[in-house]
């Protein structure tokens, strides 16, 4: 398997990847995002309809489709992090983490001694990966990712003690819980300027301490920003909305030919 094979050596070239986001629990979804174009697919456990089940069978239809596999885990849910990372998943992005403790417990977790407390057992993560289980003990800890979502006052605060955790390898922007704590819970402006401005303050910081920065963005204007403010990982594009939009644009055509 060639080096750039791997999500991680993607990301670290500085190569910007954009991964489509799915909350719909319907794997073949997951998969129909891989092949039609997103380098990867991130499998929300968090405000997605996923469960650990359906989130492996979304791992492995990714995979089938081409493209890298990521996880967004629930909060606190560490060992969950782990369990993924044995299922296949390459990056795991953990939310809401506002401490330097909350960066090593969550870090520690998708990594093997002596850089983490991760426990053996990645079969399917070796299978999904075309490797053989040794191949995969030998590069595991630099090839699984760990990225702590920056999304609240309290992380911007900590933002130098989470970046110096040595076993996390980057942090994740959650741009709209952003705007709602740094308003103080006045408004939600995830495309705002003044946002705009934090997140790129976070990006440059992440860069300057050799960390990976990732970023959810929601159009492609902001992707666009988001490149240009350093982030690698750029999230666009969400499985519910294009259903949505489908539904909604097919309904249109029809009422625009019945009303006639």
């Amino acid at each position: 398997m060639s080096e750039q094979s791997f999500l991680a050596d993607k990301l670290r070239s500085g190569k910007p990847v954009i991964t489509g986001w799915s909350v719909l629990c319907v794997p073949m979804i997951a998969e129909m995002m891989a092949r039609g174009g997103y380098e990867a697919v991130t499998v929300d456990l968090q405000h997605g309809m996923y469960d650990f089940a359906s989130a492996c069978e979304a791992l492995a239809a990714t995979a089938l489709g081409g493209a890298h596999r990521i996880v967004r885990i629930p909060i606190g849910d560490n060992a969950l992090a782990g369990r993924l990372a044995d299922m296949g998943a390459e990056c795991l992005i953990a939310p809401m983490i506002n401490s330097r403790e909350d960066a090593v417990s969550f870090a520690r977790a998708v990594k093997y001694p002596p850089d983490g407390d991760r426990s053996w057992s990645p079969f399917r993560a070796a299978m999904l990966s075309g490797q053989t289980m040794e191949e995969y003990r030998k590069g595991a800890n630099s090839q699984t990712l760990s990225l702590a979502m920056i999304e609240t006052q309290e992380a911007i605060d900590a933002l130098d003690d989470i970046l110096s955790v040595p076993e996390l390898d980057g942090v994740f922007v959650g741009p709209s819980d952003l705007s709602i704590s740094l308003s103080n819970g006045a408004r939600l402006d995830p495309n705002g300027e003044a946002n705009a401005k934090v997140c790129a303050a976070i990006a440059e910081k992440a860069v300057k301490a050799g960390k990976l920065a990732g970023i959810f963005c929601m159009n492609a204007d902001k992707v666009k920003e988001a490149i240009q403010q350093g982030f690698c990982l750029i999230s666009h594009g969400i499985d519910r909305s294009f259903v949505g939009d489908a539904i909604a644009n097919a309904r249109r055509e029809v009422d625009e030919i019945t009303s006639t």
